[in-house]
């Protein structure tokens, strides 16, 4: 088969090399890339961005949407659901986004001579990669990471998202949650799972890193989140969780990674329990250091929930990134998460919004280390086997070598 123009269009992408942004987009971009097919990569622009560059093997173009550029706010730091709600000018520029992203994709359809438009998220891209199928015979593949299905309560977006599943040479599902989600919806069949991946060689199991622990004052047990600080990641569970843990462990030590508009509340939450001295936040870290973070920790936990609008955790990449790294992982039964923790066997589940819950969980590992070593051993070797780029990567392209 020679090789093919793919164009992956996506709405949260690396805006810059060693970003903080979650990457797998890039690396799904990096796989089929070296299976030989020519890869170009649409995302949003973002200020300080550049409109056009190659890293790697991957050419990757931004579109802006709004000037000045600075007052782009749909995209990015948080997420398009969390900055609608976060800043009155996202709603009104959200069609902008749109529309700039279809001009966008239907030029660089002629441009670069394109062959299949790979769409992650059913809306917006999804509905972009339509009607350039619909102008110039382009098929696409359309995948859902579930943010995009529960805004499909509208019902022209059910609508929208209905032409686009059924228009698609291939509809793919981040997890088993995402893909009943969709059949649920919509009432289809035939959609393929296949989830994002996991970087085995960047995480990987490692010794602690003397020079994080000092910067952090840990001298004990170390809990580790990482996230987005939004809503749906449910971190003020956790927190509340750690004036239960530290009546056990009175130097255990929790380390947030992330930012976003919770920080603030979260500090506050942490200060008012008086675990000043307990909790850290880290803050924004870059890919090339987050795995030191991972391969540190005696626990990984990801407290996420299902919010009022119907959003949660399509998949979990971070409890993918945290198992690789041979760390121990506790997470909500929500979403997707149950794809990668099989309870008492690949991790710990526990009820969402259930702080006790979830400290009497971390307590128990904490107070077992037979137990969390046997836990992270078969988590790690269920990413191996299931999660793995090399898989991954495999499987999307022969999709993409399949579509006609």
């Amino acid at each position: 088969m020679p090789k093919r123009n793919i164009l992956e269009a996506a709405t949260t992408f690396p805006r810059w090399k060693n970003d903080t942004e979650p990457g797998f987009v890039f690396e799904l971009c990096r796989q089929l890339a070296g299976y030989g097919h020519n890869v170009i990569a649409l995302a949003p622009h973002f200020h300080n961005a550049k409109k056009h560059e190659i890293i790697g093997n991957v050419k990757i173009y931004r579109f802006s949407y709004f000037v000045p550029y600075r007052l782009q706010k749909v995209c990015y730091e948080g997420g398009i659901l969390a900055n609608l709600k976060r800043h009155k000018i996202a709603v009104f520029q959200l069609p902008l986004l749109f529309l700039s992203e279809f001009f966008s994709m239907a030029k660089l359809i002629k441009k670069e001579k394109i062959d299949v438009v790979h769409a992650h998220w059913i809306i917006p891209q999804g509905v972009a990669a339509y009607l350039c199928k619909k102008l110039f015979g382009i098929p696409y593949i359309a995948t859902a990471h579930a943010g995009d299905i529960f805004p499909v309560k509208s019902p022209i977006l059910r609508i929208l998202a209905r032409l686009v599943i059924k228009n698609s040479a291939y509809c793919t599902a981040n997890s088993a949650f995402t893909k009943g989600k969709l059949e649920q919806i919509f009432d289809k069949k035939g959609i393929n799972l296949i989830p994002m991946g996991v970087d085995m060689g960047m995480f990987r199991k490692r010794g602690r890193n003397d020079k994080l622990m000092g910067k952090f004052g840990i001298k004990k047990e170390f809990i580790l989140g990482v996230g987005r600080l939004v809503e749906k990641k449910g971190f003020k569970y956790l927190v509340t969780a750690m004036s239960q843990v530290v009546k056990e462990f009175p130097h255990a030590k929790l380390v947030i990674v992330g930012d976003g508009p919770e920080r603030a509340s979260l500090e506050l939450l942490a200060e008012e329990l008086g675990l000043g001295s307990n909790v850290a936040f880290a803050g924004k870290v870059g890919n090339r250091l987050l795995p030191e973070y991972y391969a540190s920790a005696d626990l990984f936990v990801g407290p996420s929930i299902v919010t009022e609008s119907g959003d949660t955790e399509g998949l979990g990449v971070a409890f993918l990134e945290a198992l690789a790294s041979g760390t121990c992982v506790i997470g909500s039964n929500v979403g997707g998460i149950p794809d990668i923790i099989n309870h008492n066997k690949t991790g710990l589940l526990v009820r969402q919004k259930n702080s006790e819950e979830l400290a009497n969980a971390i307590i128990n590992l904490l107070s077992s280390p037979k137990l969390r070593k046997s836990l992270a051993f078969n988590g790690h070797n269920h990413i191996k086997r299931n999660y793995s780029w090399d898989l991954i990567g495999k499987k999307f392209n022969m999709l993409v070598e399949s579509v006609k």
